[in-house]
């Protein structure tokens, strides 16, 4: 459990690392983008911010915590299994290779259904990368920290089940920084919509969960 954990820490100071050096090369076309002063709340001028590392971790803690319980509860096995199970379990993963069957079907080398890998792998690193990026971490500190939290995911909180999945260690953040960033700029093109009504509506389909958040007093 201690050796994603300290992954997870590290990475995430090569993301604030990376957050700098990607806000010096900023232009000015970019900030230019952002809604106007008079129509945005502290909430949608995010660029203002500094990087915060504190709310991604613990949106990504829920998000990972909330899809283990649901695994337990749609597949008890091998998801709900006895404690008791775990340490082997936990062995297999720190002492095997992940799964990675070259001879399956295209997106199911490591046993799982295709839509599960493509689709629910790519929605879950797409909300990784974009809670990463609205927090000012910039694209390569978010794909860092998309790439540290899905580790997380394989050897911490699901690897008392099943090994690691070879195809989603490095599916999932690069499927994070190409949805994400699309689900990012979509964002922030709503918030020119002059209707605030409209605008809103727009943004929580965008980012529901990091709506919700702000909303609650979140930073960013």
């Amino acid at each position: 459990m201690t050796r994603p954990l300290a992954s997870m820490c590290t990475l995430c100071l090569l993301c604030t690392a990376a957050w700098k050096a990607e806000a010096q090369e900023l232009s000015a076309a970019e900030r230019s983008d952002a809604p106007p002063v008079a129509e945005a709340s502290p909430q949608t001028r995010l660029e203002l911010d500094a990087p915060n590392l504190l709310v991604p971790t613990l949106h990504a803690s829920a998000l990972m915590l909330s899809m283990r319980v649901a695994e337990a509860y749609i597949w008890p096995e091998p998801f709900a299994e006895s404690p008791s199970h775990w340490g082997a379990h936990y062995e297999e993963a720190f002492t095997l290779p992940p799964k990675w069957d070259s001879d399956a079907r295209a997106f199911e080398w490591d046993g799982d259904p295709w839509y599960i890998n493509v689709i629910g792998h790519g929605l879950f690193g797409s909300e990784l990368y974009l809670r990463a990026r609205h927090c000012h971490l910039g694209v390569a500190g978010s794909l860092l920290f998309t790439s540290a939290a899905s580790a997380t995911w394989e050897y911490g909180f699901e690897a008392n089940g099943v090994r690691p999945s070879g195809f989603d260690l490095w599916f999932t953040p690069l499927s994070g920084l190409v949805l994400g960033e699309g689900r990012y700029w979509a964002w922030r093109a709503a918030g020119s919509v002059g209707q605030k009504t409209l605008r809103g509506v727009l943004r929580a389909v965008l980012d529901p969960f990091g709506e919700l958040e702000r909303a609650a007093g979140t930073r960013c």
